[in-house]
């Protein structure tokens, strides 16, 4: 059938005044993707081997361009730092892989004013894009620096141990292409995965980053030294490390 421009128009204006009454949650709940919460079955962690990372930013590179992050901005990255022996004038390289610890209990998510970061069934921390509003606030409450706005999506971003990849079965990017195979990842809930196994075997070495904040962390490390633990905090024991300075490289 035929109609005019005007007629056209008529009728259009007809159905956009009848869908404006629909209630703006439910339309915003009809556009919006399907969260993916993942499954209670298993809870995903990381071991850093740090006798094994060689510095080598493979793992950086390769998250780069598996997850598409904008130039200057990494969801992980591997800090070169330089230590020097106290009381020595000996000085020696540290390196430390960096990216979200994925903690138990994420400081990020309380303070997002519209739930968009959330914690998956499987412990790992994501964020949805299509709610953020990039505030920043999820940036500063995160005690690990590992979090940013990405400038091109104006959203929060930060590492989600490549989620999509490992709910069709691969590796995250940077566990990949780690050219020493310091990056273990696995689950928890599996007694036989070969984190439960390392972590069980290394037990009182392996440590993790910032403890005194109580966010459990579930990226773990082995052979890190207590300065990068608990810095500064005036141990029994006092720790070898006298001065650590980031070496950008």
């Amino acid at each position: 059938m035929d109609i005019s421009k005007r007629q056209f128009l008529q009728q259009l204006g007809v159905i956009t005044a009848g869908a404006s009454l629909v209630p703006l949650a439910q339309a915003s709940i009809a556009l919006r993707p399907e969260r993916r919460e993942g499954s209670e079955q298993h809870r995903y962690a990381m071991l850093i081997d740090l006798r094994r990372c060689i510095g080598c930013q493979s793992c950086t590179v390769s998250c780069a361009i598996e997850n598409q992050t904008p130039q200057g901005a990494f969801r992980t990255t591997v800090n070169q730092y330089q230590v020097r022996l106290a009381g020595r004038d000996e000085v020696t390289n540290v390196l430390l892989p960096r990216l979200c610890n994925h903690c138990d209990s994420p400081p990020c998510v309380p303070v997002c004013p519209v739930q968009a970061t959330f914690q998956r069934k499987d412990g790992i921390v994501v964020i949805d894009n299509t709610r953020c509003v990039g505030c920043a606030y999820c940036v500063q409450a995160c005690p690990y620096d590992a979090r940013f706005i990405n400038h091109d999506t104006q959203t929060a971003d930060k590492c989600t141990f490549c989620a999509h990849r490992l709910e069709v079965g691969l590796l995250p990017a940077c566990v990949e292409s780690c050219v020493g195979g310091a990056r273990i990842i696995g689950d928890l809930k599996d007694p036989d995965s070969a984190i439960s196994r390392l972590l069980a075997q290394h037990h009182a070495e392996v440590k993790v980053l910032k403890p005194e904040n109580n966010t459990r962390p579930q990226v773990f490390y082995l052979g890190l030294d207590d300065a990068f633990v608990t810095p500064l905090q005036g141990h029994a024991q006092p720790s070898l490390w006298q001065e650590v300075e980031l070496c950008h490289g």
